[in-house]
């Protein structure tokens, strides 16, 4: 009996020591199917702010900083050479992003600037990125062992309200325009502003007209959720939302709301979850709206003394921690949009770089093997972690450029003005 109850210690002793090695061996096979996936799809994320990181701290010079290098113990940047390897992405768009609180004028030409900072942050990494303004391209440049680098612009105030100039954009390489920022526009809501124009007013629609002809990518990241519904109706292209999350899961107006994702799904176009912590963790959200209600309320009591104003919002925030988000959340949304939309209308959007903090698990663009996995881990398979990475965004894409050359032979440019 004793010999019996000896063995069987044994054995419960070697299983237990045995679980931490099927787990990890469990870990490393998922490991090695993502790697697989990447190798064979380019991950395609569809906003990172590099360009306006390079421009704010580091004087518009790309070689202001190393990107050759890991950045991550040296800067704040989110993003270089090293991680972005590690996180496999295959193709980035960045975002030309220039602020809402620019005259228009003065935003066209920072836009055009942005443009030129992309080029010349390919141009000094030939050997890792290159240019594409096609699926094609990603699909040939991803082949050959490099990262496909696309444009997108980040605000419709940047076009000055002429078709001309959104024309010039997408000759210059723009293949997708978000149609507002945080503020709305002569044409467009943003869903963060007071609607003017409940939604798309006429001109906004030509706006979004002149997109399909011309193959570019109406963006509908921060738009209101009418201007959301009038550019799907009015689009005959896919239409995207670059850097957006879900409605139904935390209640920021930047996130897409159920009858949206439904629409979207019938238009053939995608939603790029992103991990943006305000978007994506009610706790968050909730913190940043109570932050920014007691510095409304500090303005008000000290009129005139914005160092006591600071002084005292820092104090209410090392009394009230911000609570963090985590790669939990970023793969409930992404589950959600699937579960909405369908596995053919989701992808991804970090917004890298843009924000000044991200999930737990989410720090920098290293990190989207650590999703897929998750993902994987929750019983996604290669398929679906494969439409998810690229095969969507490669689909919407091509429709796109489908509808760009139909709309060039049946009609010619328009050079309409807003009240013309």
């Amino acid at each position: 009996m004793i010999r019996k109850l000896m063995m069987a210690a044994a054995a419960v002793t070697a299983l237990t020591a045995a679980t931490p090695v099927l787990a990890q061996t469990s870990d490393t096979a998922v490991d090695a199917r993502v790697r697989q996936i990447l190798r064979r799809t380019p991950l395609i994320d569809g906003h990172n702010d590099l360009p306006w990181a390079i421009r704010q701290g580091y004087g518009n010079d790309v070689h202001g900083v190393d990107l050759t290098t890991d950045l991550s113990m040296s800067t704040r940047l989110h993003t270089d050479i090293p991680r972005l390897r590690e996180g496999g992405v295959g193709g980035q768009f960045w975002s030309v992003y220039v602020s809402a609180n620019m005259t228009q004028l003065e935003a066209a030409k920072a836009t055009f600037e942005q443009i030129d900072t992309v080029k010349r942050i390919i141009g000094a990494h030939p050997d890792v990125f290159e240019m594409a303004t096609t699926a094609d391209d990603i699909v040939r440049i991803h082949r050959q062992g490099k990262i496909a680098s696309l444009i997108g612009m980040e605000g419709g105030y940047s076009i000055d309200d002429s078709l001309g100039l959104l024309r010039e954009f997408r000759r210059a390489g723009a293949l997708y325009m978000t149609l507002t920022h945080s503020k709305s526009t002569n044409w467009a809501d943003a869903g963060t502003d007071a609607p003017k124009w409940g939604g798309l007013n006429a001109f906004g629609e030509e706006v979004v007209k002149e997109m399909n002809r011309i193959g570019m990518m109406a963006d509908l990241s921060h738009v209101s959720a009418e201007t959301m519904k009038d550019a799907i109706r009015v689009s005959e292209a896919p239409v995207i939302f670059s850097h957006s999350s879900a409605l139904g899961v935390t209640g920021h107006p930047r996130n897409v709301p159920d009858d949206v994702l439904g629409l979207m799904a019938s238009n053939g176009g995608i939603v790029m979850v992103t991990f943006v912590p305000g978007f994506i963790n009610e706790q968050v959200r909730e913190w940043g709206a109570n932050r920014a209600a007691q510095q409304a309320r500090l303005n008000s009591l000290h009129p005139g003394d914005p160092e006591r104003v600071r002084r005292e919002l820092a104090e209410w925030v090392a009394a009230n921690p911000v609570p963090r988000a985590t790669l939990d959340d970023v793969v409930a949304h992404i589950q959600y949009v699937r579960d909405k939309a369908g596995i053919d209308h989701v992808g991804l959007g970090g917004d890298f770089d843009g924000v000044d903090s991200l999930p737990v698990g989410v720090e920098a663009v290293d990190a989207y093997p650590r999703i897929l996995a998750e993902l994987i881990k929750r019983g996604w398979t290669d398929a679906d972690i494969r439409k998810l990475t690229g095969e969507n965004m490669l689909r919407v894409m091509r429709g796109v450029e489908a509808v760009a050359a139909r709309k060039q032979s049946e009609r010619p440019n328009l050079s309409r003005l807003p009240n013309g």
